[in-house]
């Protein structure tokens, strides 16, 4: 595996950071642009605050972990800085988003805001040391956990009881955000933290009939035979079993840390499109007709997770699927999303594996995963010279 580990560093400080250092920085109003065509034109000025956090947090991290380049942490300040003025309601939630010169547009709904804002201040801190970052990063990690129970409050639309579901995403963000922070928050509060999260992921939205995790279950963590409890999102699954591994890792247990492979490899069975290649985005526990129109994409960020999952799965359990797996869809994640001409990666394929979107950003793609993913990847794979012991 010794001849991923140069490509994809390269593809992450040739190809991808250099496309969002160019281009992605409003150098007149601050923060970042992140509606990006496929040459990096600007299509659109908006600013969504859980992509300005996830930029901050990338360009925070990779001067922490890869190399001290002064670009990166300007980046990050100037993003932290457009943010922290305009960013927050008077209760301090985030916005979702704000236009270019940072007026509010769309109300704090969205409790992934705070995650990532909470995320790409704490990594900040870690590089500056400036207390306004790392305060405003676990004042906001103290909101989210206080709304974790009903993340979008009054902008809640659903009507209460009648079918009251509690959705995967946040818990498994947390499994995450919880490590990010932990040179905030303290290591009790993530041990704390980690059994929960670890139950929930694991065993209340785990289904045992099916050996996969649902997307959205009642209340008790039981079955809802309806559109949203049939919904099975295999890009979230795989990308939480990371965060699980690194989990497992963490506490040296074996038996979490086999569950979690066996997990990812049913899902990529389960989410693989055995016709066209790749992953599709929804699916139907039941093989119902979904809701979602969009089902049958192939999304960049699936793919990318699933990369991380199975480099880190091989690494750490020397599963051979993993290998095979990550082998598999290293070629088909190449093959459809890079852009070895104006750097970044495509975002959206037709089921075909045809681009849909010339975009390289946009409302929901930015300066994260592709990035995050091949840094991942290549330092997983580095592991494989001292291959990771686990006790229990």
């Amino acid at each position: 595996m010794k001849e991923f580990v140069e490509r994809y560093k390269k593809e992450l400080l040739e190809n991808v950071m250099p496309f969002w250092e160019k281009h992605s920085i409003d150098k007149e109003y601050g923060g970042f642009f992140t509606c990006l065509d496929r040459d990096g034109t600007v299509f659109d000025t908006d600013k969504f605050m859980w992509l300005q956090g996830r930029q901050i947090w990338t360009a925070s991290m990779l001067y922490d972990q890869v190399e001290q380049r002064d670009a990166w942490k300007e980046m990050a300040e100037q993003g932290a800085a457009f943010m922290l003025k305009n960013g927050r309601n008077e209760d301090g939630d985030w916005y979702f988003s704000l236009n270019r010169t940072g007026q509010p547009l769309v109300q704090p709904y969205n409790i992934f805001s705070d995650c990532f804002a909470s995320m790409g201040l704490g990594a900040l801190y870690k590089i500056t040391n400036k207390d306004e970052y790392g305060q405003v990063a676990h004042d906001t990690f103290k909101r989210i956990l206080a709304r974790q129970d009903n993340p979008k409050g009054k902008y809640n639309k659903s009507y209460p009881e009648t079918r009251s579901l509690k959705g995967f995403a946040l818990p498994m963000i947390l499994s995450n955000l919880s490590l990010e922070l932990e040179h905030i928050v303290g290591t009790d509060m993530v041990e704390s933290l980690v059994d929960n999260i670890i139950h929930e992921v694991m065993e209340v939205f785990y289904q045992q009939d099916t050996g996969l995790i649902m997307e959205n279950v009642n209340q008790d963590g039981s079955f809802s035979d309806s559109f949203d409890g049939r919904l099975v999102n295999p890009g979230h699954i795989i990308e939480a079993m990371w965060f699980m591994m690194d989990l497992a890792n963490r506490r040296g247990d074996r038996r979490l840390m086999e569950r979690c492979v066996d997990i990812a490899l049913r899902t990529l069975d389960f989410g693989w499109d055995e016709e066209f290649g790749g992953i599709l985005y929804f699916k139907d526990i039941l093989g119902r007709p979904v809701q979602q129109l969009e089902w049958d994409q192939k999304l960049w960020w699936v793919h990318l997770e699933a990369l991380v999952c199975m480099a880190k799965g091989y690494v750490y359990t020397g599963n051979k699927k993993c290998k095979d797996w990550f082998e598999k869809l290293d070629k088909y994640s190449f093959g459809n999303f890079a852009d070895p001409t104006y750097g970044e990666w495509y975002g959206y394929l037709n089921r075909q594996g045809k681009h849909l979107l010339t975009l390289k950003g946009g409302k929901w793609k930015g300066c994260f995963h592709v990035p995050r993913a091949l840094f991942k990847v290549y330092t997983a794979l580095e592991e494989l010279q001292e291959p990771i012991v686990l006790t229990r």
